[in-house]
C-alpha cells in the first residue's frame, strides 16, 4: 500500500504544467525547491499524525521486571482506539527493569523508559515522567497490576467532557474495593486518609490512591509547588497550587500484586509524615530540616546514654566519655539521616565512608560553633538556658546546611 505522503506527492506532481515543457533553469530550480519544501511539510504532517498521543501513562518502577510486559499487554487491550504512550520511570532497578522495558520498546514504539541514576522516590519519578510527555491527559499508575487499567478509558472520557481537572481511581467510594488487605493494612490506610485531610479536601475519599488521570494544564499549574517527597503524589498535587483541583472519584477494585514484592515498609510512614509537614510548614521550614532536627534530638539521647554507660561506672573520665559519646552520636545521626532524611540521595559503598568522614567533620565544626556562640551570649548576661538553646540552633543550621551540600549534595566518585 502506498504511504500517505507518497500518494500525496504523486498527486501533487500532476499539478505542474504539462504543456509548457521549455522552461528556464531558474523556473526549474524554483519548482524543485517548492516540491522539496512541500514534501518535507507533508512528511512532517504524517509524522505528527503518527506520533501525536492523547494520553500518556506514567509508571514509576523499582524491581518490576516481571510485571512490565504483562502491564504493557493489558494496557494495549484496554486502550484500543485511543492514541496513547507508556513511559516507565525506573530508579535504576537491580533486577534490570529498564532493560526489560527497552526490549518491549523494540516492538512497540508507544513504550519507552526513563532510567534515573543516583536518585530515588516514587513522587519525583512521577513528576519527571509527566514532564517528559506532551499528551493533553496524563495517567499515573503502579507497575504491579494492582490498579485496574480497564478504568482508564472511563477516566479519559470523563476529562474529555471538560469541567474537571483530575479523575481518581478510588477504593473508598461506592463500588470500590480494597481487595485482599488484612485488617492492619486497612486500618493504616484509613488512618493515613484521615491525617491527609489536614492538607487535602475532606470530600476526597481516597487521597492515598496512586491511580489517577490529570489534565496537563492542571499538572503544570502546580508542578513548581510540588514537594515530590515520598510516595503519595496525589496528596502532593491536591495540597499544591493556588486553585483547588476539580475532581471526580471513580470506583475500582484493588487487585493483588501480580509479581515481585511490595515496596511498603517503615520508611513509607516517615516519608508520608515529611510530605505532610512540608505542605503544612514547608514555606517557612524545610521538611528535610525538620527530619534532620528530629534525628538530631534522638542523637542527644544516644549521646547521654553512651556517656552514662561509660562515665557512671568509672570506666573513663568525663572528658573522654564526652568525646566518645559525641562520636557515637555523630555516627548514629549520619546513618539515620542517610536512611531517612536523604533517602532519595542515599550514599552507598565507598561514598558512604567518605560521607561519614565529611559529616563528622561538619558536625565537629558545628560543635565548636555551638560552644562559641553559647559562651559569647552567656558572657553577655543572656542567661544560660537561652544561650545554650541558641547555640544548639546555630549548630543545627550549620550542620544541616553544610552536610546537605558536602555530604549528600555532591555526586562525585
Amino acid at each position: 500500500m502506498t504511504p500517505p505522503q507518497t500518494a500525496e506527492l504523486a498527486s501533487t506532481s500532476t499539478d505542474w504544467p504539462a504543456t509548457d515543457m521549455m522552461v528556464d533553469s531558474a523556473t526549474t530550480a524554483s519548482a524543485s525547491i517548492s516540491a522539496v519544501d512541500r514534501a518535507v511539510d507533508i512528511a512532517g504532517d504524517a509524522d505528527r499524525a503518527v506520533l501525536a498521543r492523547e494520553l500518556s501513562i506514567v509508571v514509576p518502577t523499582f524491581n518490576e521486571s516481571a510485571n512490565v510486559a504483562e502491564l504493557t499487554r493489558r494496557l494495549g487491550e484496554a486502550l484500543r482506539g485511543i492514541a496513547w504512550e507508556l513511559v516507565y520511570v525506573d530508579d535504576d532497578s537491580p533486577d534490570h527493569t529498564a532493560e526489560a522495558v527497552r526490549q518491549l520498546a523494540q516492538n512497540d514504539a508507544r513504550v519507552r523508559v526513563i532510567q534515573r541514576i543516583g536518585r530515588r522516590g516514587l513522587s519525583s519519578a512521577c513528576v519527571e515522567g509527566v514532564l517528559a510527555t506532551s499528551a493533553p491527559f496524563v495517567a499515573v499508575m503502579d507497575a504491579d497490576l494492582q490498579h485496574d487499567e480497564r478504568l482508564l478509558p472511563a477516566m479519559l472520557q470523563t476529562l474529555r467532557r471538560g469541567g474537571l481537572d483530575i479523575a481518581i481511581g478510588s477504593r473508598y467510594v461506592d463500588g470500590g474495593q480494597i481487595g485482599e488487605w488484612d485488617e492492619q493494612r486497612a486500618t493504616i490506610s484509613r488512618l493515613a486518609t484521615r491525617v491527609s485531610h489536614a492538607v487535602v479536601p475532606a470530600a476526597l475519599k481516597d487521597p492515598m490512591s496512586g491511580f489517577f488521570m490529570i489534565r496537563r494544564e492542571a499538572f503544570m499549574d502546580r508542578v513548581h509547588s510540588l514537594s515530590a517527597l515520598g510516595f503519595k503524589i496525589l496528596v502532593d498535587l491536591f495540597a499544591s497550587g493556588t486553585q483547588p483541583l476539580r475532581f471526580i472519584e471513580l470506583p475500582y477494585a484493588f487487585r493483588a500484586r501480580h509479581a515481585g514484592q511490595s515496596k511498603l515498609d517503615s520508611h513509607v510512614a516517615w516519608d508520608y509524615g515529611m510530605l505532610l509537614i512540608d505542605k503544612l510548614i514547608g514555606r517557612w521550614i524545610p521538611a528535610r530540616f525538620v527530619s534532620f532536627g528530629l534525628i538530631g534530638s534522638a542523637g542527644v539521647i544516644v549521646h547521654m546514654a553512651v556517656l552514662a554507660a561509660l562515665f557512671k561506672p568509672g570506666l573513663v573520665s568525663f572528658q573522654l566519655g564526652q568525646a566518645l559519646a559525641a562520636a557515637v552520636a555523630m555516627v548514629f545521626n549520619f546513618f539515620v539521616n542517610n536512611l531517612l532524611t536523604y533517602r532519595d540521595q542515599r550514599l552507598r559503598g565507598a561514598r558512604l565512608l567518605r560521607g561519614l568522614a565529611s559529616f563528622m567533620l561538619v558536625c565537629s565544626v558545628g560543635a565548636v560553633a555551638n560552644v562559641g556562640v553559647a559562651q559569647f551570649l552567656f558572657s553577655h548576661e543572656q542567661g544560660w538556658v537561652p544561650a545554650a538553646l541558641i547555640g544548639i540552633v546555630v549548630a543545627a543550621v550549620w550542620n544541616f546546611a553544610t552536610s546537605s551540600f558536602y555530604t549528600w549534595g555532591r555526586r562525585s566518585g
